[in-house]
């Protein structure tokens, strides 16, 4: 392969942090305030949330399926732990168990889809439908208000702030996506997760369980969820129904800008970080030169359709670009083998 279709494959597949680039450089030229230290500090606060929806998305879709219910488990979770410590348990629970409980029930929810889509064949859209609807109802009927006030271990990493005046949530969004990108990128089983989403019977009949990856995958989304769901809690001191009304769409849209596929087997998380600051700078931006909220949710319905478009765009390009260089070793292998004949004869 040549360098130069070697640095065109790269472009394509960080084709993100161009956009990324391009994005801050004309809003820090044309929109107010906006490439000043409080907002971009700002900006990555407001999209550590996304950021953790946008992860368990992107992921799901690398292995070739779709998680609709992570906004939901974003709510249920933190909500049900809450009501364990406050109204369930007599006496309570303490705040260091309530987040790993809080943690548990995202994953147990991921385990739930995970194990009727992979054991039982249930579609992954209609199943993680179903649980985004029925996880949003029991919400609604078990948290019919907000419950505050929140222990402060409970919303320390979605309140505290360190030095710089950097949120807590930031570097640990940070750590979770460089954590995800080593796993997948160095280690068996990213390899084994990777090669299940890109072509599952190829990677079953290579000795790979499959089934049990994407239970892995559903489990980590709900994981990725619940843990969205802490840092909603903490950021506002309690925990409400509404929690990540409407994120999930907004969630798909970054893990496609960020590189992950429709077709699966592709994709890294720090692409997808890319792709989760992308909406945080247009989000900011928007509100920053004053537009309506009507206008600010069509935008985030045409960022939708271009994720969708430049998924397609990306696939078209990379297999044009592959087939040109395999024509050019064809046509170089003809004229070695014209050369060689002549010589002979």
């Amino acid at each position: 392969m040549s360098r130069k279709l070697q640095l065109q494959l790269f472009l394509l597949e960080n084709l993100i942090w161009v956009i990324v680039f391009v994005f801050f450089l004309i809003n820090a030229l044309f929109t107010p305030r906006f490439a000043t230290y409080d907002n971009l500090v700002n900006i990555f606060y407001h999209s550590a949330i996304m950021s953790l929806l946008v992860l368990a998305q992107g992921l799901t879709l690398i292995i070739g399926q779709l998680d609709l219910s992570i906004e939901s488990t974003l709510a249920f979770a933190p909500g049900v732990a809450m009501l364990l410590a406050k109204k369930w348990i007599p006496g309570g629970i303490d705040p260091v168990t309530c987040i790993l409980l809080t943690l548990a029930v995202g994953a147990l929810v991921g385990f739930f889809n995970g194990y009727c889509i992979a054991r039982i064949g249930v579609n992954p859209f209609l199943q993680t439908l179903s649980m985004l609807i029925m996880l949003r109802g029991m919400v609604l009927f078990l948290v019919p208000f907000s419950i505050f006030p929140l222990d402060k271990v409970y919303t320390y990493a979605g309140q505290a702030r360190m030095a710089g005046n950097i949120p807590v949530a930031v570097p640990i969004v940070l750590v979770v996506f460089l954590l995800f990108h080593i796993i997948l990128q160095y280690t068996p089983f990213g390899r084994y997760f990777i090669a299940t989403g890109g072509n599952p019977r190829a990677s079953f009949i290579s000795g790979i369980n499959t089934g049990r990856m994407v239970i892995y995958a559903f489990i980590i989304s709900g994981l990725l969820a619940a843990a969205a769901g802490l840092l909603a809690a903490g950021r506002q001191g309690s925990v409400s129904n509404s929690m990540g009304e409407g994120m999930v769409l907004l969630a798909f849209a970054g893990a496609i800008l960020g590189g992950a596929s429709l077709d699966g087997g592709k994709g890294t998380p720090l692409g997808m970080l890319g792709g989760a600051l992308l909406l945080g700078m247009i989000s900011n931006s928007l509100n920053l030169l004053g537009v309506g909220v009507n206008l600010v949710y069509a935008t985030q319905g045409a960022l939708i359709f271009v994720a969708i478009v430049i998924d397609r765009v990306r696939v078209k390009v990379r297999s044009y670009l592959l087939h040109q260089e395999q024509v050019k070793k064809l046509l170089s292998q003809e004229q070695q083998d014209g050369r060689q004949a002549v010589t002979t004869a």
